[in-house]
């Protein structure tokens, strides 16, 4: 069966979860490329950030602490979707699985819900959770978009397959193939549906027509070369070979099939009783990279044809050099066997692939630097060392994350040590500066100067508002008019007691002009003043509150504090004895297929070496007959 990922590397947290959280948050716009809903929430937009940088721990956390706080009201939904895509990508498929439950019986959008279901249904089959795939697919209820309606149904005859209802799956697979003639993989699909539910001749039919139709990329061609090498192999066990090398004779020799494609290209011709011609293929796949078990089986099958043909030195040799080249090659796996037990390999994967963080989206693109690293390629290739591997990578994050919070849970108690101590120290001396400064007499002062400015109001007395300038004229106007009395009425004096008559009555009619808009700024001033002393009585007041309160917070803060660093203590051995065991189980998966190697290299050794002994048989036999012939 072909992989519903297609080859494709985006079958990974960033299909899964974006798909979800933008198809939530920005509705059918987002399937159109045209905008959508803006972001609301400035916390959600951050996780956003975060996860199109693909930093998918920063983004689950801070999506959760921000849950926590209720800072995203306007993105709810969204962000509970984008959560559970986020857990998906690291396996706690039962923990999204409730989200989705949860949102569906919040009657979220149908869309969204069935997008929901589909993308669970794939990581539950991905995973191995065969039922429960079935159980999230047959949830879906409405029609998904063409794209991911092709991959529910092969998602579907898959798991049909995987009970092993072929028919059922074959019945499922013709209607997706009827109307507009399928997918390549619907058809592939098919074609081992029908062979296995024991319709040969059918499923066969549906696979040639498959394996002789035009590519237009590179994908198309990778499964036409898969489907002629299945097709191939297949006429071979029917004892058809001609059929088989017109089926393997499409298979383009630099395809990632071309070494099982010339394998069988020459056993078909062996089959035909022509060594000769098997030669051709044989030689060439001899040639090439020996961690393939292709080229091993090729390196045997050489000099067979040799010895088929008759020239048993030729066969001799080319065994020879085969039983050479195999107990080289075990040697340099017993070497990379080695290297692996001594952590190189996980050592060297990590250094020739950095990552930031953790996630399912990463994956494995280059070979570490050591001997005989072309025996990993197999290795590496494996869905299983993939998935095994990023486990013990990502335990390797939580140990220096947890590692740099237990640091920081101790600068954090650093902090509140120091700011209970500046508590301590200044609290008492700003206290001190209030009580100095006496909020009691500086009200009592307000109220009387209310009392002057109502009263000023109230009689419409200017004098009470007149300005320093002001005051001086009058005083000085009072002390020429005490003067003017003293010297009495004498006649010349008259002018200089009219000069202060109408002196005094310019400086009364402006106090009387200029009273309406002095009232207006002593009224300004004194809600000023006013509000100056309710901010400084609330300051005081929360002085004193912060002094009962304070104590009891930093206590608070140091148990929480106290409480986490126990936390992150526990968890730290507890995630080291995980990764200890990861990394050995990761380094026994690897020298698993490193030893699978190496049996295979042993009964080709074998076969070869017996092929030599039959030859050495064989020429002895002869000679003893031709000195039996010549006897007299």
């Amino acid at each position: 069966m072909v992989p519903l990922s297609r080859y494709r590397k985006g079958f990974g947290l960033r299909r899964i979860a974006a798909a979800l959280a933008l198809a939530c948050a920005f509705g059918p716009a987002a399937a159109q490329g045209t905008p959508g809903q803006p972001i609301q929430d400035p916390h959600y937009g951050d996780v956003l950030f975060h996860f199109f940088q693909d930093k998918h721990f920063s983004a689950v956390t801070g999506l959760m602490v921000s849950q926590h706080f209720n800072r995203m009201p306007h993105h709810a939904d969204e962000a509970e979707v984008l959560r559970g895509g986020l857990l998906l990508s690291y396996g706690l498929h039962r923990e999204a699985g409730q989200i989705f439950a949860q949102l569906i019986e919040k009657s979220a959008k149908p869309a969204v819900r069935d997008r929901a279901w589909f993308f669970l249904a794939k990581i539950r089959h991905q995973r191995g959770f065969l039922a429960e795939a079935e159980d999230a697919l047959n949830r879906i209820q409405g029609k998904l978009p063409p794209e991911q309606e092709e991959e529910r149904g092969l998602l579907k005859a898959q798991l049909l397959m995987a009970r092993q209802d072929y028919a059922g799956a074959a019945a499922l697979l013709d209607t997706m193939i009827a109307p507009e003639g399928g997918s390549r993989y619907a058809r592939y699909n098919l074609g081992v549906a029908l062979i296995r539910a024991g319709d040969s001749k059918r499923g066969n039919a549906v696979l040639d027509e498959l394996g002789r139709m035009t590519a237009p990329d590179e994908e198309s061609r990778s499964l036409r070369d898969r489907t002629n090498v299945a097709l191939g192999f297949a006429a071979l066990k029917d004892n058809q070979p001609e059929q088989a090398r017109v089926h393997l004779g499409r298979v383009r020799l630099k395809s990632m099939h071309a070494n099982k494609a010339l394998l069988g290209f020459g056993w078909a011709a062996a089959s035909m009783k022509d060594p000769k011609l098997a030669l051709v293929p044989w030689q060439e796949l001899s040639e090439r990279d020996a961690s393939d078990s292709a080229v091993l089986e090729a390196r045997i099958a050489v000099p067979y044809a040799y010895a088929e043909l008759g020239a048993y030195g030729q066969a001799l040799e080319r065994y020879e050099a085969a039983i050479g080249a195999f107990e080289r090659e075990s040697k340099a796996l017993d070497e990379s066997i080695a290297a692996v037990r001594q952590g190189k390999l996980l050592e060297g994967l990590l250094k020739s692939n950095p990552g930031e963080e953790m996630g399912w989206f990463w994956h494995i693109a280059k070979l570490p630097e050591m001997p005989h690293a072309g025996h990993l390629a197999p290795l590496l290739a494996q869905h299983e060392f993939q998935e095994a591997f990023k486990n013990y990578r990502d335990l390797l994050f939580l140990a220096r994350n947890l590692q740099g919070w237990a640091d920081n849970l101790g600068v954090f108690g650093d902090m509140l040590d120091n700011r209970r101590k500046a508590f301590a120290e200044r609290l008492p001396k700003v206290r001190e500066q209030a009580a100095q400064t006496g909020l009691n007499a500086l009200q009592q002062r307000r109220d009387g100067i209310a009392a002057e400015v109502a009263q000023a109001e109230q009689t419409a007395d200017g004098l009470a508002l007149a300005d320093a300038r002001q005051r001086a004229l009058l005083e000085r106007l009072k002390s020429v008019k005490d003067t003017l009395a003293k010297l009495g009425d004498a006649p010349e004096h008259a002018a200089a007691r009219e000069r202060a008559r109408l002196a005094e009555g310019a400086l009364t009619w402006a106090l009387a002009q200029q009273h309406p808009a002095r009232m207006w700024d002593a009224n300004k001033a004194m809600k000023t003043i006013d509000a100056e002393l309710q901010a400084a009585l609330r300051r005081d007041a929360a002085l004193g509150q912060a002094q009962r309160d304070e104590p009891a917070r930093f206590d608070a803060f140091g148990q929480r504090i106290g409480s986490l660093s126990e936390r992150v203590q526990a968890l730290m051995p507890r995630v080291a004895a995980l990764t200890r065991e990861q990394q050995e189980a990761v380094q026994e998966l690897a020298v698993a297929e490193l030893q699978r190697q190496k049996e295979r290299l042993q009964v080709y050794t074998v076969q070869a070496r017996f092929a030599v002994a039959q030859l050495y048989d064989r020429a002895t036999v002869s000679k003893g007959e031709g000195e039996h012939a010549t006897r007299p």
